[in-house]
């Protein structure tokens, strides 16, 4: 995905549950208008969910997913299984397939119950239509479609078009807390953490909202922040830090002037900075041998001076005075146990969408494990969540 489409993250997930050879891999294909998924008359062709970014309106950007059969067989079954269980923690919109002939089965009416569980909105769809043996008699409320002739491929389109999604989190990154005209200040640090030629998602996306928001942000490194700083002709409205340089900034920026990271931005996007909130406070309770687990939402090759590997478990044994067990995870990989952990902090899920981020959440919530994230971790360990917390004045009295 380039630097002109939208991110994953931000897209309206749509999936394709079903049994194997109900004909998801067609019907995707069909909808797509590509040969995106391989087709075959083989049972369990599709191993992998497969994604395809494309726009479907009126939602927009979709990501459309095709995952594999969910009544799959066997110690290779078992995981493609639990790989299609772990699709629907990010699915906003369902399609629930069913082989046409075969009609409802045992499988269908468990993977039924499994998305009215988490609350997605889906559609049924019988497949086949063209070759159907049973008098195509199809439940109320379901569509009938054929991936060969086109049969009912339109109308499907339109029933997901016409799904109310809500988004998970109703608020965006930073649009509702400057006005036309603002100024803000984005501090930047450029150092062996930062990819080559460009800048990370959460910096991309905050600059173009307050673009869009007709603000005027004002892109510095931590290096040069105090000299910019003064040379503005007034104060800016909000400055945003890299956590990373939290503190530093802190200490330059006049208490008049709010201040955050877009590490807290983003986790008030993904709808979980409640949470993190009340979560981060655990680290203050923790003692020698308890684990925590350091999650990040993303896979990287991790370098010298990485903040999830490096710099948080050193400022959480600096700040706690314990020996704390440190264990990461990345990418789609998180615990579904989560009791032998005190305390999980996250990253700010920007290449997770925001139902994967409340799955988490709720995951840990389930089990009793606090749940917080970067920036507010190293705000509070630094003395200054307060201060972090300043354009949500709701939130900053929960730390007292």
């Amino acid at each position: 995905m380039g630097l002109n489409t939208t991110p994953s993250s931000e897209r309206v997930h749509i999936a394709f549950f079903g049994k194997r050879n109900a004909g998801k891999s067609s019907l995707v294909n069909a909808v797509t208008g590509q040969s995106l998924s391989v087709v075959s008359p083989v049972m369990g062709t599709t191993t992998d969910p497969v994604y395809k970014a494309m726009e479907l309106l009126p939602l927009g950007p979709v990501m459309i997913i095709d995952t594999p059969g969910f009544d799959d067989e066997g110690e290779l079954g078992s995981l493609r299984v639990a790989k299609t269980k772990e699709v629907l923690r990010k699915t906003d919109v369902a399609v629930l397939v069913v082989d046409g002939n075969a009609g409802f089965t045992n499988d269908d009416l468990v993977l039924e119950e499994l998305i009215k569980e988490q609350g997605i909105p889906f559609k049924t769809v019988f497949t086949k239509a063209d070759v159907l043996t049973n008098g195509g008699n199809v439940p109320e409320g379901a569509l009938k479609v054929s991936a060969e002739t086109g049969e009912g491929i339109n109308e499907l389109k339109e029933a997901l078009a016409a799904v109310r999604y809500e988004a998970p989190s109703p608020y965006p990154i930073v649009s509702d807390l400057v006005a036309p005209g603002d100024t803000a200040v984005l501090v930047i640090p450029i150092d062996k953490a930062a990819p080559k030629g460009r800048l990370i998602l959460p910096q991309q996306q905050t600059i173009r909202e307050l673009l869009d928001t007709g603000c005027v942000p004002v892109c510095v490194r931590d290096a040069e922040f105090r000299d910019v700083f003064g040379k503005l002709a007034g104060s800016p409205s909000i400055v945003i830090t890299d956590s990373q340089v939290f503190r530093r900034v802190a200490d330059l920026t006049p208490d008049n002037v709010r201040l955050t990271s877009f590490s807290i931005l983003m986790a008030r996007h993904k709808g979980f900075l409640d949470s993190a909130v009340r979560g981060v406070l655990k680290l203050r309770e923790l003692r020698d041998g308890d684990r925590v687990l350091i999650s990040e939402g993303c896979t990287h090759h991790r370098q010298c001076g990485d903040i999830g590997s490096v710099k948080l478990p050193k400022m959480i044994k600096e700040f706690t005075g314990k020996d704390v067990d440190v264990t990461l995870s990345s990418g789609i990989s998180f615990p579904d146990d989560l009791s032998e952990y005190a305390l999980v902090i996250h990253c700010g899920g920007c290449m997770l969408n925001s139902r994967e981020m409340i799955f988490r959440m709720n995951s840990a919530a389930a089990q009793n494990v606090p749940f917080t994230n970067y920036g507010t971790a190293i705000a509070y360990m630094s003395g200054i969540l307060k201060r972090a917390l300043s354009p949500f004045p709701d939130l900053s009295g929960e730390i007292g």
